[in-house]
């Protein structure tokens, strides 16, 4: 029984050249989670003092758990986003399917590439290992 909704990465048009491929970057992943560990951490560590609790060390713990599971569990996933760029069409992990001549603009945001289409749609590259070269491959191809 099918629902119409794609359920993976569209397929290549006839004729259609793959011209790159951007794969997420264990390291790169591994880094954000550090990063978001550590400031929820002190977050949480600076609220429990600031409110007279006996033990802050519980606020960074908890965080270490709480976002450590959290990136332990989604890592595969999030991993596994491929994009993949062809000579008319940006092509994403989930069915998305980005014509070139409707990318209005392309952008870093906390390190991730932001594809904005002329449509107001946004689609979001992260964890790549290199996102200002990613974006340079981008505006090449729309050009």
């Amino acid at each position: 029984m099918s629902d119409g909704l794609i359920r993976g990465p569209a397929p290549l048009a006839e004729g259609e050249e793959l011209r790159a491929t951007f794969a997420p970057d264990r390291t790169t992943y591994l880094r954000r989670v550090l990063i978001l560990i550590v400031l929820f951490g002190a977050l949480a560590g600076a609220i429990l003092l600031a409110l007279g609790n006996p033990y802050p060390w519980t606020g960074p713990v908890a965080a270490l758990l709480g976002v450590g599971v959290r990136g332990w569990y989604l890592a595969s996933e999030a991993l596994a986003a491929t994009w993949r760029l062809t000579d008319r069409r940006l092509l994403g992990p989930a069915g998305q399917v980005v014509p070139l001549s409707s990318i209005d603009r392309v952008q870093t945001v906390f390190g991730d590439v932001l594809v904005i289409t002329r449509a107001g749609d946004k689609h979001l590259l992260k964890y790549l290992p290199d996102a200002p070269a990613v974006i340079a491959r981008l505006q090449e191809a729309r050009a």
